[in-house]
């Protein structure tokens, strides 16, 4: 591949991972294999067969019988199979470029780059096209050092920078597992529980309709004793509810347009509609089933959100505490110091209007 394509490939090998992810790379072990490594490495040595004990020779006459030979010495113990082998290093070695060794850890660090869906695939999935994407990117930095890349300003101010974002990103992740703990979190989910008041639930079920006198004929038929889930399935314009028999489920007030949750939550279990309630979207027969109080949110629910809030939380005064500790000088776009201020004097506040003086009661003329 020439060089002027490999930029390309680092660019589509980042979403080539999906082509991957379906089938898993590990092979079904091979029921014929044998299931300690050792025996297949070390096989024991077949026991010899013993060898057919000797006749006893006839000793001639007049010569002393010779002595029973020693009891053969009992046969060597084969040598014990090989220990398994050593367990696998925690962060191997998968690939090699020029020399240059690529472990597992940098495969781990580099899924994090991927898109989200990718990264909690497991590692394994996106394995070969993760492993090529970073046997290229080791190629060029290869040849970046070999051109003294590194010694350019810009490459250096921009390392720096990135530095710089790899360290805040630590830092802040730190804190948050610091201060951010399990218990915190499920003491921060109990306190809002307490401020948020159980809100009222209805179980209802509708019949949509086009025209008043529709709703009108449905209501008289339901007094009548017809079926409201057949006449729902049958008549109602709502065909998502009305396959259910007009089942709406659980819903709080809010979750409905304001002229239906008036009249669905001034109902009670088991009572319907007397006239049809009109809506944007026709003319509705309304069946409560039941009402309840709503069940408090659980926790997995409300957990990542009180996470996200209270790491937010953590990392504010974490800034604003430094803040207050550092001297801090802000400058012009140009690097020119701001000019003061001007703090106009407030203008002294108007004296008070003395009271008018009462009038003098002219002296009574004399008479």
């Amino acid at each position: 591949m020439s060089h002027s394509l490999r930029p390309l490939r680092l660019v589509v090998l980042c979403c080539a991972a999906a082509a991957i992810a379906g089938p898993a790379l590990a092979q079904p072990q091979n029921p014929a294999q044998p299931q300690n490594p050792a025996q297949l490495q070390n096989p024991a040595p077949p026991a010899a067969a013993p060898a057919p004990a000797a006749k006893p020779a006839t000793p001639p006459a007049g010569q002393p019988a010779a002595q029973a030979p020693a009891a053969p010495k009992p046969a060597a113990k084969p040598p014990a199979a090989a220990q398994a082998p050593a367990a696998a290093p925690k962060d191997p070695i998968v690939a090699t470029v020029n020399g240059v060794p690529v472990r597992l850890s940098e495969l781990e660090v580099a899924q994090q780059s991927l898109p989200p869906q990718y990264r909690s695939m497991p590692l394994q999935a996106v394995f070969p096209a993760l492993l090529d994407r970073l046997v290229d990117s080791k190629l060029v930095v290869q040849e970046g050092k070999k051109n003294k890349v590194t010694e350019d300003p810009a490459y250096k101010k921009r390392l720096a920078f990135v530095e710089e974002q790899v360290l805040q990103d630590f830092w802040i992740q730190r804190e948050i597992a610091r201060k951010v703990t399990a218990d915190k979190l499920r003491q921060r989910y109990e306190e809002r529980l307490k401020s948020m008041p159980a809100e009222e639930e209805v179980h209802a079920k509708h019949i949509l309709v086009t025209t008043e006198d529709e709703a009108k004929a449905l209501i008289a038929e339901i007094k009548k004793g017809a079926a409201f889930d057949k006449l729902a399935k049958e008549k109602s314009t709502d065909k998502a509810s009305g396959a259910e028999g007009g089942d709406l489920g659980w819903f709080k007030k809010s979750d409905m347009v304001k002229e239906f949750a008036d009249a669905a939550f001034d109902l009670k279990k088991g009572q319907l509609t007397e006239t049809p309630i009109k809506t944007q979207f026709g003319f509705h027969v309304i069946q409560v089933e039941d009402r309840r109080k709503a069940p408090p949110p659980a926790y997995e629910e409300l957990a990542e959100q009180l996470r996200e809030e209270m790491a937010r939380e953590a990392v504010t005064a974490e800034l604003d505490l430094m803040r207050s500790r550092a001297k801090i000088e802000k400058f012009n776009i140009d690097g020119s110091k701001p000019e003061p201020v001007a703090v106009t004097p407030a203008a002294p506040a108007a004296p008070a209007r003395a009271p008018a003086a009462a009038p003098t009661t002219p002296a009574a003329p004399p008479k």
